[in-house]
């Protein structure tokens, strides 16, 4: 949500945002906040006259009383009891208007950053750099889940009759290289300085508005019935929803901090389920990176934190390319995004693993999180970042590390997490 000073003093900057993003539908609100801010000044300005007029009044009051002129005063005090009346009636106008200016900017879209390429849809992203070679196998290299049931580590079929499409199990050596890659993943952000957490993985709905549009939550979160709750679709949101309503010392400041979660997604909109792979899927787990801070320190953790994904991907010898997000495939709160993706050697593609993304103070502003300076107190800025989501990146280790025997190799840095095992070999049938 942005600033209505935006709406205020700047509303052709932000209609030529909305253009921008190619929301042209939207155009429309801007006017309608416009307008009715105009009446929610106005309605407040009246009231502010009338509390001066109901204060001068009372002092009259009391100065009759004084002067034992009780008729007098009696007259005043009808004059007070119709201003309350009056007050009343523009103080529930103030409140009312409030709501309906509030609904309606929680729609208009963040003013995005001068560097986002302007583009339709992820289609139109732009390439920044590659980090390690793309490379080609000289024999072939199956399909992912393949690879994972002929070495004994993954069933569908058993998920779908439990859970239906879009789950998985996870068996043996896969299942133990899923979790030293979530392991490896908490150390490896400890290791930068960011603080371990394991937040709560159901938030309430004021959380949810407070951290997503309202067209990202129908997407993908599942709302638990009969409960004001929801199943986290990443873990940032619980994270920036800890921080609700507070004031942060700006001495405290950077706050970052990496979470790990399961996450739950029900994809709606999205590309479609794979009935056999676990690529998209409703169920994984995820390390992530969130940080508070000061709004001019924004941009720099911004890029500090998509270059602790590639050294991390690197890490495991698994080659990736950066990719900054066009002004269409941000989400409304985002001010600037960039993906980071594998390459995949079987499709000889680059594939998503990772998003990065500084939002301004929208989560802040939405969620009444501001933290405390001289100056008095302000809005922060917040951000987020995928150091891995599993088991997608499992895909990239197993595709990169595939021989042409059948077997994967294991990152050297996975190694000691699976007890120092350095090869996954199929199961003899």
């Amino acid at each position: 949500m942005i600033d209505i000073k935006w709406i205020r003093e700047n509303k052709e900057v932000v209609k030529e945002n909305i253009k921008k993003k190619f929301q042209d539908h939207k155009l429309v609100l801007v006017d309608e906040i416009y307008d009715l801010d105009m009446e929610w000044r106005k309605v407040r300005l009246e009231a502010d006259t009338l509390r001066g007029e109901k204060n001068s009044f009372a002092k009259e009051i009391g100065l009759l009383m004084k002067e034992q002129k009780k008729e007098e005063a009696e007259e005043k005090k009808e004059v007070v009891r119709s201003l309350n009346e009056q007050i009343l009636a523009l103080e529930m106008k103030e409140v009312e208007l409030e709501k309906v200016i509030r609904e309606k900017m929680m729609l208009i879209p963040n003013i995005i950053d001068e560097s986002v390429p302007i583009g339709k849809d992820d289609n139109e992203n732009v390439e920044i750099e590659k980090f390690g070679e793309p490379f080609v196998r000289d024999y072939e290299i199956p399909y992912h889940a393949d690879i994972c049931e002929a070495l004994g580590g993954l069933d569908k079929d058993s998920a779908g009759r439990t859970s239906g499409n879009g789950f998985y199990y996870l068996v043996g050596d896969i299942a133990r290289l899923h979790e030293a890659t979530i392991a490896y993943a908490r150390d490896f952000m400890i290791s930068k300085g960011f603080t371990y957490v394991i937040p709560p993985f159901m938030i309430r709905s004021d959380v949810v508005n407070g951290v997503m549009s309202f067209e990202e939550m129908d997407a993908m979160m599942y709302k638990i019935e009969g409960e004001d709750l929801y199943l986290i679709g990443t873990s940032e949101h619980s994270m920036i929803g800890k921080f609700k309503g507070q004031i942060i010392e700006e001495g405290q400041l950077p706050i970052a901090m990496t979470s790990y979660s399961p996450c739950f997604r029900k994809e709606v909109g999205a590309h479609g389920l794979e009935e056999r792979g676990l690529y998209r899927v409703h169920q994984f787990e995820k390390q992530e990176m969130v940080v508070l801070c000061k709004p001019e320190d924004a941009m720099d953790w911004y890029n500090k934190m998509w270059s602790y994904t590639v050294e991390f991907f690197r890490s495991l010898d698994v080659s990736v390319r950066t990719l900054e997000c066009c002004s269409g495939d941000l989400a409304d709160l985002k001010v600037k995004s960039c993906d980071v993706e594998a390459w995949s050697p079987r499709q000889q593609k680059y594939f998503e693993v990772g998003s990065c993304s500084t939002l301004g103070d929208a989560q802040a502003r939405r969620l009444g999180i501001r933290m405390k300076t001289s100056h008095g107190n302000q809005f922060l800025s917040t951000l987020n970042n995928t150091v891995i989501a599993s088991p997608r990146s499992m895909i990239a280790i197993i595709e990169s590390g595939y021989q042409s025997d059948g077997s994967v190799i294991i990152p050297k840095v996975l190694q000691p997490y699976m007890g120092g095992l350095e090869v996954i070999r199929p199961k003899q049938k």
